[in-house]
């Protein structure tokens, strides 16, 4: 097979960067301080285990998987696993690997969009004079038009959905060198800065009422109850932020380390993108947002705004801080602006494996994928947009974002590590490595990292699932929107069903699976 030579990396830095930004998103600064902020200083130790026994090794795994499937010319996982395992349900399993990051990516953009409009609303001082926590969650539900009507609009969220829509077709559609490679360069960067400012001025800010910066730095670093360990929910908390946070279980890191050759480096440059997101996570988003909240409103208070949900802390807490602080106005656009880099360098990544999956799979030409999945996606995104209050979002999220992202890193651990094989994995790993991996983590990925999977896998069908499923105790004027949702996510995965059948009939020899065989690794 002749490697596909018509994009690809530019640079190692670039590389790096593109991989740190896939990772670091909206979860670095929302969702990290809302479950750290609930369960306290007890949450860090769970999540630092997954991390280690399961984060790492399923990055490293995912890297591995890439390029191994680059070698044939796939850059989205029915190919590559394919390529692993000539089984006929193979391909099928790898149709996760395209689905999850399209329809998170479907939700996650009109999230993203919002992040721009109040860096907007603070540069101007629109909502300036709102200075309670009750009165910015008006603002916010406000901002998305929700008013209890049939549908969700407001012309001015909806004015910067189009144009963060339309910055993340334009980047996606340059391909990798000329588009997410070089946005990554800059923006990445960028947001480290305006994180590292943020979160020096947080550590500046002067003691209220008795209530210090240390007290919030305690929050996270500060075990007070033990007892919580002996939850499920902060473990299944822990594994999930670790997922979402490293974008694992997603596809976007496969089609990523697709153009990468045998003698490029994955375990250094893995290991490097890893330790960026954890900087911008545990360090800077653990830094601003949770610490500030325990200064203005107290420990207790801030644990029951990060129950209120993930936007609670960064669109409704913080925005009440920015008003009681000396150049507020200035940080707070720093703020939003950061979660719009943010949520750029990570949603500009969740379609190209369905681009690539068009253009080498289904042999479309890049033009006319692009126009035909940016006209599709935009059309799926409008119910979102327009029937958020009934649920919708939440249930694409719990579906994609949730459930389905654990069982398709269940799927690719088992694969890699006892279909595939540990050692061929492990030599396949070391392919060009410029760091030799402790030899524990063998050992790690061929039973640990697997084994931890199916179990978590098994609890989240036990805990959640059935009641999920069946929709146990919800309104029934929402089931229609939730159903809505779901077949919005069958649909695209009847297509995709269609398009591997399709592509593995009408060119078989590309997929020959004597040349497995014949290829030495």
């Amino acid at each position: 097979m002749q490697k596909r030579n018509h994009d690809g990396w530019a640079t190692r830095f670039g590389l790096i960067m593109a991989m740190a930004g896939n990772a670091v998103g909206l979860g670095n600064f929302l969702r990290f301080p809302g479950k750290a902020a609930a369960f306290g200083g007890a949450f860090m130790i769970p999540y630092f285990l997954v991390l280690i026994l399961v984060g790492i090794p399923l990055l490293w795994m995912e890297w591995t998987i890439g390029r191994f499937g680059g070698r044939y010319n796939h850059g989205s996982t029915p190919g590559m696993f394919h390529r692993m395992w000539s089984h006929p349900m193979s391909k099928y399993l790898g149709i996760f690997g395209i689905l999850l990051p399209a329809m998170v990516g479907v939700y996650y953009i009109y999230i993203e969009s919002w992040s721009l409009g109040y860096a907007w609303q603070t540069a101007t001082g629109r909502y300036w004079g709102q200075s309670s926590y009750d009165s910015m969650s008006e603002v916010f539900t406000s901002y998305l038009g929700i008013s209890g009507k049939f549908l969700s609009f407001n012309p001015q969220a909806y004015f910067f959905f189009l144009i963060t829509f339309l910055i993340n077709v334009v980047v996606f559609s340059r391909g990798i060198a000329r588009g997410i490679e070089l946005v990554a360069r800059y923006c990445v960067p960028m947001l480290m800065v305006l994180g590292i400012v943020l979160a020096i001025r947080v550590l500046t800010l002067p003691p209220q009422e008795g209530r210090s910066i240390s007290d919030g730095l305690a929050q996270v670093w500060h075990v007070s109850d033990w007892r919580v360990l002996l939850k499920s929910d902060v473990w299944i908390a822990a594994a999930g932020q670790i997922f979402f946070t490293l974008s694992v279980g997603l596809g976007m890191i496969h089609t990523y380390a697709s153009y990468l050759s045998q003698e490029n480096d994955i375990t250094l440059n893995g290991l490097s993108a890893s330790a960026m997101n954890e900087f911008a996570e545990v360090i800077l988003g653990g830094t601003i947002a949770i610490p500030a909240a325990v200064l203005f409103f107290g420990v207790t208070q801030t644990q029951d705004i990060a129950a209120g949900g993930t936007f609670s802390l960064g669109f409704f807490a913080l925005p009440v801080i920015f008003q009681q602080m000396p150049g507020g106005q200035f940080f707070g656009t720093l703020w939003f602006f950061l979660l719009f880099l943010a949520g750029l360098t990570s949603s500009m990544a969740m379609f190209t494996p369905l681009l690539l999956f068009l253009e080498d799979e289904l042999q479309v030409y890049r033009k006319k994928a692009v126009n035909i999945m940016g006209f599709v996606i935009f059309l799926l995104m409008q119910p979102v947009i327009l029937f958020m209050h009934h649920g919708l979002l939440d249930e694409l999220d719990y579906w994609m974002g949730e459930f389905c992202l654990v069982l398709f890193a269940a799927i690719e651990t088992i694969l890699f590590s006892w279909i595939f094989g540990a050692v061929r994995g492990w030599e396949e790993l070391h392919q060009g490595a410029e760091l030799k991996v402790p030899r524990i983590f063998f050992y790690i990925i061929k039973y640990i990292t697997p084994t931890f999977m199916v179990i978590l896998l098994g609890w989240w069908v036990y805990d959640s699932l059935w009641d999920r499923l069946f929709m146990t105790g919800v309104d029934p004027a929402s089931k229609p929107y939730l159903w809505l949702a779901r077949i919005m996510i069958m649909a695209v995965a009847t297509f995709l069903v269609w398009g591997v059948r399709h592509a593995w009939k009408t060119h078989h020899k590309f997929f020959d699976a004597d040349e497995i065989e014949g290829e030495s690794i």
